[in-house]
């Protein structure tokens, strides 16, 4: 596990050091913030504040993730999903910021983009001798062939996990704490397997690449969580809450835990449930349920400092990890992917 642990103090390191020179890049160039006009009138401050700090992530993990890489096709099938989800948010962020205007990206072309992600994934899961089309159900035992139908998954595993992610990073601190605590549960789960998985000097390769990536984007998030923690000195932008939800989206798919994603990343679920029942209920009913949604913001209207909000999330967050861990330790080790 010695690569696992360099790439993630490499990643750290580097994100520490290159931090302050990559937001005064940022300043200088005038690359700042757009606030949307409805949001709490408490983020109009935040106007200008630096963001595509998702760059200074991907800077941070992807050289050391590369250097120490075992390069299976797993591997790189997720790195592709990060960086094809981070264009895509690049995009959104770009737009936004040439146009002065807190909408970007129109939503059908963030999901045309995610749907080609989604292809280009499944052409390289298929170049892989381990992949397969089922699906394993925990707690009722039961092991699902999806066939055709499990790239329709993929795509909502994907799209759900990276608007999940976009949704939550609405709050100085509050999407970058998620992930890493997301993110080192992906990295338990492929270290336990990779324990597990055959004498010392026959382990599995690809149990060791997907640990040691996400090691790597986890040392990569801490750099920018030092600049983003309240008040931000920058903000990750639809680049990094994009990069970072297809990461995990794609940890849960190349691990064979897809049906524990809902569980592990529970804040994102509720997070997007939040908004659906506020649309729905203004539109039927004309009211309501949330001050404002999602539902963090709910929560700042009612006075809770962002720090509160953020570190009472990272609480339950680290709740539904640990209990997505505990299911995949009870249930899943049978299912270790062979080297």
């Amino acid at each position: 596990m010695i690569p696992v642990l360099i790439a993630g103090l490499l990643a750290m390191v580097a994100g520490v050091v290159i931090g302050p020179k990559f937001i005064e890049l940022l300043r200088t160039r005038n690359l700042g913030q757009q606030i949307r006009a409805e949001g709490p009138a408490t983020h109009v401050v935040k106007q200008g504040t630096p963001t595509m700090g998702g760059l200074l992530i991907l800077a941070s993990a992807v050289v050391p993730f590369l250097a120490l890489s075992q390069y299976t096709a797993e591997g790189l099938t997720v790195l592709f999903i990060v960086l094809g989800c981070a264009s895509i948010g690049f995009t959104d962020d770009y737009l936004k910021i040439r146009r002065r205007h807190s909408l970007g990206l129109p939503g059908r072309w963030k999901m045309v983009g995610l749907a080609v992600v989604t292809v280009i994934a499944a052409l390289m899961l298929n170049e892989s001798a381990s992949f397969t089309t089922e699906v394993y159900v925990p707690v009722a035992g039961w092991t699902l062939d999806l066939s055709a139908g499990y790239y329709a998954l993929l795509f909502l595993l994907i799209a759900g996990t990276v608007n999940g992610a976009n949704l939550t990073d609405g709050i100085d601190g509050l999407a970058a704490g998620v992930v890493v605590i997301i993110l080192l549960t992906f990295l338990a789960i492929a270290g336990i397997a990779w324990l597990r998985s055959g004498d010392p000097g026959a382990r599995s390769d690809t149990l060791l690449d997907i640990a040691t990536l996400a090691a790597a984007l986890i040392g990569g998030t801490i750099g920018f969580l030092w600049y983003n923690a309240f008040p931000a000195e920058v903000i990750m932008g639809d680049t990094g809450s994009f990069a970072l939800g297809g990461a995990i989206a794609g940890f849960a798919i190349v691990t064979g835990t897809e049906i524990l994603l809902p569980l592990v990343a529970g804040i994102f679920v509720i997070e997007v449930m939040s908004l659906i029942i506020q649309v729905v209920s203004f539109k039927r009913t004309g009211r309501r349920v949330f001050l404002i949604a999602p539902i963090h913001h709910h929560f700042e209207m009612k006075a809770w400092s962002e720090t509160k909000i953020m570190v009472r999330f990272w609480i339950v967050c680290a709740i539904f990890c640990a209990s997505g861990f505990a299911l995949f330790y009870r249930d899943f080790l049978q299912f270790v992917l062979p080297s």
